[in-house]
């Protein structure tokens, strides 16, 4: 009888389901406006790696590396703003020199600010200078706290410096014009476009061109017109290991597996189908009908780097807490 008892207290352990390990589970801690592209790459991930485990953390990319500093536990970050990944850096979670770890600086796809007005542009948005209009009302969000809403600001600032010959007492009152028509500043990127759409704030919503296709996409297209810009601002969307964590989990080749197949065709075309370009060739070229022509400016070659940019802009004190003061 005792021996009839254990053997089924071990048939029925053997039976239990068995918790995926550190090694087989990631936390993916991305941007805000990134839900349905991660929700993809992950389920086709998943598929081709059976028995992994992938767990999303969304919100303004400031907040999360400063979450992961104070305990939040991802293992790879994907996120909209180099700053954010160089934060974490400084204090320690991840590598220096992570950005020569994968291709493109880290980058596996890339954007830029765009438009989104509603059907017909009742307003002629064409560009900038419409933005500063007093007849327009903007909508992104905080760029204290989002890094979409700081590429637009660059974006808006690289503009005017072109358009003023780098006379920074106009560049300031052209994007303080700009910070003045937006009637409210979210927290991050989707709850601006829950601004725009649900509650029907604004007359055009600045946001990654990706973002503004996914949005026409899931509202309607017969609702709202893209608009591209004559100019914008190069955004890449950086990616590294929290490798602080990952070694004390045990899941940096997980991550770094999860990480490459970003780069894979497969992980480029759902990019592609989320309205992000890509480096992928045979991708890109698949994808070019979608994806109009601009001219693209990069934050090197109009800010000095983001050293300079967060220094000048971001720090306290800096040129954006001119602008923003106390909205």
């Amino acid at each position: 009888m005792k021996r009839l008892l254990l053997l089924s207290a071990a048939i029925a352990a053997l039976s239990l389901p068995v918790s995926a390990s550190a090694a087989d589970k990631l936390l993916n801690a991305s941007y805000d406006i990134a839900r349905e592209i991660f929700a993809a790459q992950n389920e086709a991930f998943i598929k081709a790696n059976p028995g992994v485990t992938i767990d999303q953390s969304h919100g303004g990319t400031s907040k999360q590396a400063r979450a992961i500093v104070e305990g939040l536990e991802a293992d790879v970050v994907t996120f909209n703003q180099v700053t954010d990944v160089e934060f974490l850096a400084k204090n320690g979670f991840i590598n220096e020199g992570w950005q020569s770890e994968f291709p493109n600086n880290a980058s596996p796809f890339y954007s830029f600010p765009s438009f989104l007005v509603r059907a017909g542009n009742p307003k002629n948005i064409k560009d900038w200078d419409d933005l500063a209009r007093d007849d327009v009302q903007v909508i992104f969000p905080n760029p204290k706290t989002s890094g979409n809403a700081r590429y637009t600001y660059l974006a808006a600032t690289a503009y005017a410096k072109e358009k003023f010959a780098g006379d920074e007492a106009k560049v300031t009152e052209f994007v303080d014009k700009i910070f003045d028509n937006v009637p409210v500043f979210d927290t991050g990127g989707r709850a601006a476009t829950t601004t725009f759409v649900e509650r029907e704030i604004g007359d055009v919503i600045i946001t990654f061109e990706a973002e503004t296709k996914s949005i026409a996409k899931q509202y309607g297209e017969d609702k709202y017109q893209q608009v591209v810009p004559s100019v914008s601002l190069l955004a890449e969307f950086p990616v590294a290991i929290v490798d602080k964590v990952a070694d004390a989990k045990g899941s940096q080749e997980l991550s770094k597996k999860y990480l490459d197949f970003l780069y894979s065709p497969e992980g480029q075309k759902i990019a592609a189908d989320f309205g992000h370009r890509v480096h992928d060739e045979k991708v890109s070229a698949e994808y070019k009908d979608q994806f109009p022509e601009i001219r693209l400016v990069t934050v090197e070659d109009v800010f000095g780097g983001w050293d300079k940019v967060s220094e000048e802009h971001f720090a306290e004190g800096g040129i954006l807490d001119g602008i923003y003061g106390s909205r």
